[in-house]
């Protein structure tokens, strides 16, 4: 009996000395602040944020598989205006309103590309100050397109400028590259990759927006870092359809289109359909952020081995965006039914967007949601769809080369992977570039979050000098590899 009980005791005992290992590791680590802050606005500041003011001044919305290169060939003669040395000594090449820059290099080392898309979304609702006034106050550039993405656009022109005023010429070619449609993910990324393919370029880093400096990244982790994006989410936009023989609404039938869509669309939202699971990247950026966590969250983000299953299901209610790096998610967007309130629709439809998760991509992420559907009677159709990209190695020399410049240019700032849950134009690079990343060199505070396809978008603009900074020791980092 008692050899029993010490066979019982010993599982029992290794039970609890994981946990106590976790406390003492996590007393262990020592605790880090994020102390980097942009600097006090100057006269530097202000003359960067006079330009970016004037790109915003420039109404540069797109829409959806309409054709308005006109209106992006205008904004290129304000680019023109504002950085007089690019366009006179790097060669240009514009596609249907898309920009594609080259600055030949003294050596033949792989290339790299910056980029950041010069398309806005609409502007619609009642602003603080008018969308494409460009307004500077209160320290801040307000308008369309400020911090989505005009800043990083401006930053990386005015770094060339000014490199070029120097009389620096890069040890590798450098590539500038802007697209017109990124905000409908359209065509215009694809024919500036295809322009590259044809004159048979292969980029060592391509960095392009969609990570930047962000504030409280998680909830509980206080400070600015940088999170820098090494995959995206796949992405899918999918049609659900009720059908049935109609009516008049005096004489109702039970389950009706707009009730099976209701179970269906309450069934997916109250069910948990889709595996949650740390991907590699998302582990390592909890690593990173741990030591800046007061205690408990210090504790649990820095030993996943021990308590991921329980962050698992509730991650999602600390941080939506954390939540969703986790899992494939479905956002019902859009719906239709009967034209006049007294008639039971013959048809009825929802739509959703999904973002696709590595461990269950595309195929299987709609396969599911297709049983789902058919078990509420509705068809389904996928109107696009496509996987998730590769992950950049956040190990390999890319990554850690962007690291060190932002290291450098930003001291105090944490860097750490990030994984995109948007989409972004890096997406169409990975043809020609195996280390597409996406962080844009600009800080992005709860106000900026919100302002971007919002209302009241705007940036600070003493972060500007930095990041011009930012791209100046980027195209310098090539003389060291």
């Amino acid at each position: 009996m008692i050899m029993k009980k010490s066979l019982f005791l010993i599982p029992a005992a290794a039970a609890l000395s994981l946990p106590a290992a976790a406390v003492v590791r996590t007393v262990l680590t020592p605790n880090k602040c994020s102390d980097y802050a942009a600097p006090e606005a100057g006269d530097y500041a202000l003359e960067l944020a006079r330009k970016l003011s004037e790109m915003v001044r420039y109404e540069t919305v797109s829409h959806a598989n309409v054709a308005e290169v006109e209106k992006f060939l205008g904004f290129h003669k304000v680019l023109e205006r504002l950085f007089p040395l690019v366009h006179e000594k790097l060669e240009k090449t514009v596609i249907d309103g898309n920009l594609l820059f080259k600055w030949k290099g003294t050596g033949d080392g792989m290339p790299i590309l910056l980029m950041s898309h010069q398309d806005v979304v609409p502007a619609e609702g009642k602003w603080e100050h008018e969308p494409f006034s460009g307004d500077i106050a209160d320290g801040k550039v307000w308008g369309r397109g400020t911090s989505d993405t005009k800043a990083s656009v401006m930053a990386f022109f005015q770094a060339v400028e000014e490199l070029l005023s120097e009389g620096y010429t890069p040890k590798c070619d450098v590539y500038l590259a802007s697209s017109c449609t990124e905000e409908w993910a359209g065509d215009g990324a694809p024919k500036i990759v295809k322009e590259l393919q044809h004159r048979g370029v292969e980029l060592f880093l391509v960095c392009d927006e969609g990570g930047g400096i962000i504030s409280e990244p998680i909830g509980g982790v206080k400070g600015n870092f940088a999170m820098v994006g090494v995959f995206e989410k796949g992405k899918g936009d999918v049609k659900f359809t009720a059908r049935s023989s109609g009516g008049h609404a005096s004489a109702p039938t039970k389950n009706t289109p707009i009730a099976r869509l209701a179970a269906f669309v309450n069934d997916v939202e109250t069910h948990n359909y889709f595996r949650r699971e740390f991907p590699p990247e998302v582990a390592a950026m909890f690593k990173s952020l741990a030591p800046y966590a007061a205690f408990p969250l210090k504790l649990v983000m820095g030993n996943l081995w021990l308590f991921a299953p329980v962050l698992k299901p509730v991650l999602g209610r600390i941080s939506a965006q954390a939540g969703a790096m986790l899992q494939t998610t479905v956002a019902f967007t859009m719906q239709s039914g009967s034209d006049a309130c007294n008639v039971l629709p013959q048809e009825a439809t929802v739509s959703a967007n999904m973002r696709f998760i590595p461990h269950q991509g595309e195929k299987e992420s709609l396969e599911i949601i297709r049983k789902i559907a058919e078990k509420h009677g509705l068809e389904t159709e996928v109107i696009h769809s496509n996987d998730y990209t590769p992950a950049v190695d956040i190990n390999g020399a890319a990554f850690r080369q962007v690291e060190a410049v932002i290291s450098e240019t930003f001291p105090g700032l944490p860097v750490s992977p990030y994984v995109m849950t948007g989409a972004t134009d890096a997406q169409f690079y990975q043809p020609v570039c195996k280390s597409c990343i996406r962080f844009a060199p600009v800080i992005y505070g709860p106000e900026q979050m919100k302002g971007m396809h919002g209302l009241n978008e705007n940036i600070e603009y003493n972060c500007l000098p930095d990041a011009v900074s930012f791209y100046k020791n980027l195209i310098r980092a090539q003389e060291n590899r």
